[in-house]
């Protein structure tokens, strides 16, 4: 006969089942120990479990588990935007599949599943070293909204700590170049902050060149350049931080980023565009 002296054994305690409440992992931890030879009433005693609850919890353990397809379609939105969505956005991506779900009830299978949303993290780049150069008036004053494509654009300089370069105004010259490839724009905004690159005498001349109008946010109060600030926290809470050193250079990161840029625009979608991607969203509005 078998005998077993003290608590649950610590190797039982990491017992599959994350999710599974209290007594159901409890009620399987006994099932295992009783299928090696150990006394029910032994471990129901020392699991502090009724026999009623212990048959219960096992009925549920076995029973068939109508959110199975829900459960398995949770998890696969889940991993496939690496755990960037939280309960609103999987619901919501749900709904494009097919189902019809309350929020509640997801909320409640994630924890179940023990799935939880990463945490944004906030870290603030700024390359201001005072005024250096030309400056612009604010010409968005938070109106933000456009009549057409082009008409109110934004740009921002951020840095993603790897040992290889920084911030320069090369990059933002290339920038110019492949965002504005026709020959003159009218009626188009290009608003920064007035960070050193944003004042530079060649950053207006192109400006110019184009026929594009230089808009700049008054330091230390830069709500008209917050989606850009926001898009950059976006970006590095997703795909840059926790996982920096996967980068083993300067290519690779940049081949991240325009990944993650072609991943932000057509499949990632947001609740403020119910539901939709960016693409999908603006593809329906001026549709």
């Amino acid at each position: 006969t078998s005998t077993y002296r003290g608590g649950l054994p610590k190797k039982v305690k990491r017992v599959r089942g994350k999710g599974r409440s209290y007594r159901a992992r409890k009620a399987e931890i006994v099932r295992e120990m009783v299928s090696g030879g150990f006394r029910l009433d032994l471990f129901l005693e020392t699991a502090r479990l009724a026999r009623s609850t212990y048959y219960y919890q096992l009925k549920q353990l076995d029973g068939l588990d109508k959110d199975k397809e829900l459960k398995t379609e949770i998890q696969a939105i889940y991993n496939d935007h690496k755990g960037n969505y939280g309960y609103r956005r999987i619901t919501l991506e749900l709904r494009n599949r097919g189902f019809v779900v309350n929020h509640k009830k997801v909320q409640r299978l994630m924890k179940l599943l023990g799935l939880t949303t990463r945490i944004r993290r906030k870290r603030k780049y700024s390359s201001y070293q005072g005024e250096i150069g030309k400056k612009a008036e604010n010409l968005i004053q938070c109106q933000f909204e456009g009549s057409k494509p082009m008409e109110k654009c934004y740009t921002d300089v951020t840095e993603f700590t790897i040992p290889t370069t920084s911030p320069n105004l090369e990059q933002v010259k290339v920038m110019l170049e492949q965002a504005f490839t026709e020959k003159y724009y009218e009626n188009t905004i290009l608003h920064s902050d007035q960070d050193w690159q944003y004042q530079h005498d060649s950053y207006h001349r192109f400006l110019e060149s184009k026929g594009i109008q230089p808009s700049m946010s008054r330091k230390g109060n830069s709500p008209d350049n917050g989606m850009m600030e926001s898009f950059f926290g976006i970006l590095k809470s997703e795909m840059f931080y926790c996982y920096e050193k996967s980068f083993q250079s300067l290519e690779d990161l940049e081949k991240a980023i325009v990944n993650y840029i072609d991943y932000y625009n057509n499949k990632r979608i947001k609740v403020k565009l119910k539901g939709l991607s960016p693409v999908q969203y603006r593809t329906k509005s001026f549709g």
